[in-house]
């Protein structure tokens, strides 16, 4: 069992996700020096709570690296709800015939957990995945400190989600994963949000808070990295002097 975050972590998020903030428009200088793209589509989806606001600095920001960037447009994310589920399938649909190519998936805490589900369900139409502080590795008896809210949505959430296991642990996509997350997490275990790293599946940890992933300034350097790299040529996240990331390695 992994015990949620201490308090004092969560009550500070609000605090330092507000810090990461104000660095990343700090450190224009810094990102306008990192790698543009080919201009393949990308779909962002929200945290729980969150909606296509809250990752609308992570959207801008991979616009002006060349990508067609696109917002989830499902409103607030309360959860596995029928809207969400048919929804999300619906607009990666969409996307997929509209661009013809495949997507890069990229998910802040709950929203990485759709994104793994997507990639698992339809590989061939995924280019990779990217995760921010979601817990894809979630165990029973886990906590959070978010429980709470989630359990108080669960009559809104579909019968399809509420009949999963709560011991559900599904493989990995068969596509390149990137799960990005920080030590100091004041949301949900670290410990969940990371694996056992293999030849497409990586963890990389950078400092900051969980609401403060989408937006800091080493999450956006990790991210232009790693959506730069020419389809079919996936290599793992090398670290650099220039980027506060480290690489993960089980031990």
């Amino acid at each position: 069992m992994r015990r949620a975050p201490g308090r004092g972590l969560f009550a500070l998020e609000p605090v330092r996700a507000a810090q990461e903030l104000a660095a990343r428009f700090i450190a224009n200088p810094v990102l306008r020096r990192t790698p543009t793209g080919d201009g393949h589509p990308v779909l962002v989806m929200p945290g729980l709570g969150g909606s296509d606001r809250s990752t609308a600095v992570m959207r801008a920001f991979l616009r002006s690296r060349g990508y067609y960037v696109h917002a989830w447009r499902l409103g607030r994310n309360l959860g596995p709800t029928d809207h969400v589920i048919d929804g999300l399938a619906e607009r990666f649909g969409s996307l997929s015939d509209q661009h013809g190519r495949r997507i890069t998936l990229m998910g802040h805490s709950l929203g990485g957990i759709y994104a793994r589900e997507l990639a698992r369900r339809a590989p061939d139409r995924v280019r990779a995945v990217v995760t921010l502080g979601s817990p894809i590795r979630w165990r029973r008896g886990n906590r959070t400190n978010v429980g709470g809210v989630y359990r108080s949505l669960r009559p809104l959430h579909s019968e399809r989600a509420r009949a999963v296991p709560e011991d559900y642990a599904p493989a990995l996509p068969p596509v390149p994963l990137t799960a990005i997350f920080t030590r100091r997490d004041g949301v949900v275990p670290w410990q969940s949000c990371v694996f056992t790293p293999d030849d497409r599946h990586e963890c990389i940890e950078v400092r900051g808070s969980h609401t403060g992933l989408i937006h800091n300034v080493a999450s956006l350097q990790v991210v232009a990295d790693r959506l730069a790299q020419p389809e079919g040529q996936w290599k793992p996240f090398v670290e650099r002097p220039d980027v506060a990331a480290r690489v993960w390695v089980q031990t």
